[in-house]
């Protein structure tokens, strides 16, 4: 998609005349005054109304508002939790003022979805203004999480590394699996982390006959609940080494820079062993974090650590029907290559990924 002109991204079109929100006036939503003069009229102006959702969402969507609050989108609690949790609480003001800083513009609103696109894709109206009740997959949705999701779905990892085959056989866009149900709650037991509480979405909601009896895939029956789906079913995926945040001097503008990040498959020991996800071995990918991340801001401010690992279970959106570990039992099976032994972890990081780090690769199968 072309890059929006500047007129485009503020016009008021047919299509948002024939939307139900056009009955209510501009200054009812934006504020500022009826006047001539656009400076008069722009006074006191609300950009975004719907950064109080309660106030101007709520008196016709009040049970999606009231789930919303509670939203990982809009509490960024897991970025919250990843911080915190390896700090202690004298720390927590300077952390709080680079979360603010650098991360606090990830916090999704009502419009971020429903009106709009982020600036990453040409920011403007998705149509004119128009509440579109359907986020466009790649206007908005890709626009955000597109770094690693988006590149794994839609297949921009390379040539040789095929996107979803959901997405390539099916043209499942996100809100397939993800139901706006999904997206405006957040279940209370996973408030502080995406991956607390029931699997949701799961591989079985669509795949329920997977290890049912009569299931003509073996495999599917002898691993049970003890690897998630991802271990056979998901191809390499971007992991990334660390990102430190600081304030430019020149422009006083807050700025990220990250170190390595780079395509591979690891399966590891899962960290979030539970009712839930009951299984004994889970893909892992490496988070943006290290010990300097926020040295901007103070020193050793992340004095913990070491309680958190840094290989975390993860759900990369690459599935894939075959794959090369799922090619014959060995393929898996005594390959080293695909387990996260604790020669491919960081030195420094040995102690915190101790609960995750595979220690002996299950052994080849005899005659396969």
């Amino acid at each position: 998609m072309a890059p929006l002109e500047p007129w485009e991204k503020v016009l008021i079109t047919e299509a948002y005349l024939n939307d139900p929100h056009s009955g209510t006036s501009c200054i009812t939503c934006h504020g500022g005054q009826q006047a001539k003069d656009k400076l008069t009229a722009h006074t006191g102006l609300v950009r975004n109304p719907t950064e109080d959702a309660e106030k101007f969402c709520g008196n016709c969507h009040e049970e999606i508002v009231g789930q919303y609050a509670t939203s990982l989108h809009n509490t960024l609690n897991g970025y919250d939790v990843a911080t915190f949790s390896r700090s202690v609480p004298e720390n927590h003001p300077a952390l709080e003022e680079a979360m603010n800083n650098h991360c606090s513009s990830c916090h999704t609103t009502c419009a971020d979805c429903h009106i709009s696109q982020p600036n990453s894709v040409g920011g403007g109206f998705l149509d004119g203004h128009a509440y579109v009740k359907t986020p466009p997959m790649t206007r908005t949705c890709t626009a955000c999480h597109g770094s690693r999701v988006g590149n794994e779905y839609l297949g921009k990892n390379g040539e040789e590394i095929p996107g979803d085959v959901h997405f390539r056989n099916a043209r499942m866009n996100c809100v397939s699996c993800h139901s706006g149900e999904n997206i405006h709650a957040t279940p209370e037991n996973a408030v502080f982390n995406r991956y607390a509480g029931a699997e949701e979405p799961s591989c079985q909601k669509c795949h329920n006959d997977v290890g049912a009896s009569g299931d003509p895939v073996s495999q599917h029956t002898i691993h049970g609940d003890k690897v998630q789906c991802q271990v056979c079913h998901s191809i390499e995926y971007t992991s990334c080494d660390s990102c430190h945040v600081a304030i430019s001097e020149e422009t006083g503008n807050p700025f990220f820079k990250t170190a390595a990040h780079y395509l591979g498959f690891f399966i590891g020991k899962n960290p979030r062993q539970d009712e839930n996800r009951p299984y004994e071995y889970a893909v892992l990918r490496h988070v943006p974090i290290d010990p300097a991340n926020y040295d901007y801001y103070g020193e050793n401010l992340l004095p913990n650590f070491d309680l958190v690992n840094t290989w975390m279970y993860s759900t990369p959106h690459n599935i894939q029907r075959k794959t090369p570990q799922n090619q014959s039992c060995n393929a898996c099976h005594g390959n080293s290559d695909l387990f996260l032994t604790a020669d491919k972890v960081k030195p420094e990081e040995l102690t915190a990924n101790q609960g995750v780090i595979v220690d002996q690769v299950p052994s080849q199968v005899g005659g396969n």
